[in-house]
């Protein structure tokens, strides 16, 4: 296989909003083709396809995206940019307005959760977030 894998996203018949939206919150992304039934656009460089294929199938949290941050300006700018109009939910975990199932997560976790003697003390300062506070999560 030559080209690379990309997710299909199924919509139900707003998949050009939802593109739209996504495009407008991660920089270096664009539209790339667009019809009646199909959306392509590209997200920092990363191929997705929208579907609108009705009513039939909707988003879970059983497939999500992860956004990884540097900075908790970071994680505050798509913690709030993906949440609007959605829900937030625990240990960086939002739904977007769309159904859609994202994780705002600071790089320094798997750092953070590789010392095992810190591991547990970083776990339970996370299991009471919602939204991930770096400055926490380096002190637990």
């Amino acid at each position: 296989m030559i080209k690379p894998l990309y997710p299909c996203l199924w919509y139900d018949g707003n998949a050009k909003e939802a593109a739209d939206y996504y495009c407008s919150i991660f920089k270096s992304s664009k539209i790339t083709s667009e019809n009646p039934m199909v959306v392509t656009f590209e997200l920092n460089g990363f191929k997705f396809m929208g579907l609108n294929g009705g009513p039939h199938y909707k988003f879970s949290p059983a497939t999500s995206f992860v956004v990884e941050c540097d900075t908790q300006e970071e994680i505050d700018y798509y913690w709030e940019k993906l949440g609007e109009g959605g829900s937030y939910n625990q240990c960086g975990w939002l739904d977007d307005k769309f159904g859609m199932s994202w994780q705002v997560v600071p790089s320094v976790l798997s750092k953070l959760l590789s010392d095992p003697e810190r591991a547990p003390r970083v776990i339970e300062a996370f299991m009471q977030m919602r939204k991930f506070d770096i400055a926490a999560l380096e002190n637990a």
